[in-house]
């Protein structure tokens, strides 16, 4: 039998005077999205280090330098997710990382190009704004679905058993 995270003491909450604590199961996903967006901060100045020089010194097309310092970035997040963020959910070996990888990059690689040149087209064509601020934006809109895309499915494989969805837990 399985209990929702808020039903009761057993799913990892203390209720004080009315206010639940952050225990367990939400306190293990809080620390998790820390560790994510500290990830992703490093990737953000790689994508934007390497699409100032693509399209400043290489005078690429904004939207082609947009999608390959994403794709490096994307990478770039992949190996340091595997040793650090869900380092406790994985057995790092090439024959369990290169699928987790394709995983990873089918998802979080498609939301992330997808996203960053549907809102760079947007934001810098019609909307003229800089594409340095542009590409910013664009990846702080893409990071949520891609933390929950990680979360539920591209890191869970071997922990599978001993961790259960967001929105369960095992009593």
């Amino acid at each position: 039998m399985r209990t929702r995270i808020g039903d009761n003491l057993t799913a990892g909450f203390r209720v004080l005077h009315g206010r639940e604590l952050i225990t367990g199961a939400r306190r293990e996903i809080a620390f998790r999205w820390l560790k994510f967006n500290l990830v992703g901060g490093v990737g953000i100045a790689v994508q934007l280090a390497l699409l100032l020089g693509l399209k400043s010194g290489l005078h690429l097309n904004y939207l082609l330098a947009t999608a390959l310092a994403v794709e490096a970035a994307v990478v770039h997040n992949f190996l340091w997710h595997e040793r650090y963020t869900w380092a406790d959910r994985v057995q790092r070996s090439s024959r369990r990382s290169l699928p987790r990888l394709l995983r990873f990059n089918l998802t979080t690689g498609g939301v992330s190009i997808a996203g960053n040149l549907v809102l760079m087209k947007l934001m810098v064509g019609p909307g003229h704004l800089n594409y340095l601020i542009a590409n910013s934006v664009a990846i702080a809109l893409c990071s949520l679905l891609n933390f929950l895309v990680c979360e539920e499915w591209v890191f869970e494989g071997e922990a599978k058993n001993d961790h259960s969805t967001l929105a369960e837990r095992p009593k």
